[in-house]
């Protein structure tokens, strides 16, 4: 075991789905959670700074101790003790991957003060075991534009570097939206096909991020699995998307479950001019919303101490 004692880990916001790919693609975004993690003799101790102050709990219950202890306890048995200080800037049940920040900044943490003796790949397994699927918490880990699928029980993920230039617009309702009630908005069964339109939206959104075509990204961002039946959880949706679309951007999704509305616009563009015009449409229907421009992450959980 390493003789480090303090590892601070930073980790990048995510948004899954990215439109057509369901449960399978996802991307990392130039936002971020900080923690800082110290080892005690005993007991669980929490400092929350930012999103979540009033609401998170040291125990077993918060994901971050949740992870680190899922690493920790296969090399170190022994009865041990944490203090984490948490920076956090994500929005949480927005969409953006806050709960998955937590899982990965925990994981990772663990692993580097073991000795850095599990993998990616053997992270992101246990991230998944822990959020149930990888869509989120695959870019956090790996950074850019990920594909993850699962093969029976175990999570893989492909990652790439898209050759198209984008900022993402994230428009942040004040209005959260829990990732059970969006899932729980879905139906069973989907006609086929809507299920082929995905098929083909999901292709050329990938053929359009390796080619750095962007002639086919607006169609591309399209989907029909997921977002009909969210958008009456999210008030002001269309005409915010609209809105996107209007001012500059090539087309606009829900960020993972909602309800965050992010647009994806061409590197040139007046992100702040998308950005107010899709706040002005939520306010309409009386949503107050924030909003962040943001790039890709190349990178995904790093150590910066």
């Amino acid at each position: 075991m390493t003789t480090l004692s303090t590892i601070t880990v930073q980790v990048p916001a995510t948004s899954a789905n990215c439109g057509p790919g369901f449960d399978t693609l996802g991307l990392a975004c130039t936002l971020y959670n900080t923690f800082e993690f110290t080892l005690l003799p005993r007991g669980w101790v929490l400092e929350v700074e930012g999103e979540g102050k009033d609401e998170l709990k040291a125990g077993p219950e918060n994901l971050i101790f949740a992870a680190f202890d899922a690493v920790w306890r296969q090399f170190n048995p022994q009865p041990y003790g944490l203090k984490v200080k948490m920076h956090n800037v994500i929005p949480m049940s927005r969409g953006l991957g806050s709960s998955s920040s937590a899982i990965v900044g925990g994981l990772v943490a663990a692993n580097v003060l073991c000795g850095a003796k599990l993998s990616l790949e053997s992270l992101l397994a246990l991230a998944t075991d822990i959020e149930g699927h990888p869509d989120n918490v695959a870019p956090a880990l790996y950074g850019g534009f990920t594909i993850s699928y699962m093969q029976g029980r175990v999570a893989h993920t492909t990652k790439l570097i898209p050759q198209l230039p984008l900022q993402f617009i994230a428009v942040v309702p004040e209005q959260p939206l829990s990732t059970a009630k969006a899932r729980a908005a879905l139906p069973a069964q989907v006609p086929l096909k809507d299920a082929i339109f995905n098929c083909s939206r999901t292709g050329l959104l990938v053929a359009a991020l390796l080619t750095g075509n962007a002639t086919h990204l607006a169609t591309a961002l399209e989907d029909k699995l997921h977002q009909p039946y969210r958008a009456p959880l999210i008030p002001g949706l269309a005409a915010a998307m609209d809105a996107a679309k209007k001012s500059g951007a090539y087309n606009a999704i829900i960020s993972g479950a909602g309800s965050t509305i992010m647009a994806y616009a061409p590197i040139e563009a007046d992100g702040a001019l998308i950005a107010r015009a899709m706040v002005n449409a939520l306010a309409q229907v009386g949503q107050k919303a924030s909003y962040h421009l943001l790039t890709l992450d190349n990178e995904g959980a790093r150590i910066v101490n």
